[in-house]
């Protein structure tokens, strides 16, 4: 004769392996995050850049969530994955996974912008304190066929939006390692 296990069991075992599955999800996403930070001063006023993202990502590609506080909300900004050469601000972060996006239909970037941001795919505006929260999709390999940690050295980006993009003092880079 077979026993069949009873109610409580079956919860408690329940409870067990959904306590598992959290904690080790707790474990990962506490782990694999990266903050870079940055201090600007933009037209007199000094800004308190901080950016958070996964420090790793799955080679073939995922979502990610990408976070930041202390922007100034009238400079738009980019967040994405791109090449990074050198410090924070010391050069354009380029090329970046899925360029524009201008149709939304890579999700690869996000525009932060309080003038047209949730107008377009893509887009939002800022919170309070200059903040974001946003998911932008990244993988190893670039449409140039460059390979990030291969041929490149890629971070997930914030950087001013087109209406200045030559300007160097909103880049925030977090550093990314695909796996």
């Amino acid at each position: 004769m077979r026993s069949v296990p009873s109610a409580r069991t079956a919860a408690r075992t329940a409870l067990a392996v959904a306590a598992s599955a959290a904690l080790t999800l707790g474990l990962a996403t506490s782990a694999s995050a990266a903050t870079s930070t940055r201090t600007v001063t933009d037209g007199g006023t000094t800004y308190n850049l901080s950016l958070t993202s996964p420090g790793t990502a799955a080679a073939a590609g995922q979502v990610i969530t990408v976070s930041g506080s202390g922007y100034n909300t009238g400079q738009g900004i980019y967040v994405s994955l791109c090449v990074v050469d050198g410090a924070q601000g010391a050069n354009k972060p380029t090329p970046c996974l899925g360029g524009q996006d201008e149709d939304g239909s890579t999700g690869a970037s996000h525009w932060v912008n309080n003038t047209f941001g949730g107008l377009f795919a893509n887009s939002s505006r800022f919170g309070t304190g200059g903040t974001f929260s946003v998911q932008i999709y990244v993988k190893a390999a670039l449409d140039d066929g460059s390979v990030c940690g291969q041929d490149v050295e890629c971070a997930v980006v914030t950087r001013a939006d087109h209406f200045d993009s030559e300007d160097r003092k909103y880049d925030v880079h977090v550093p990314i390692t695909f796996q």
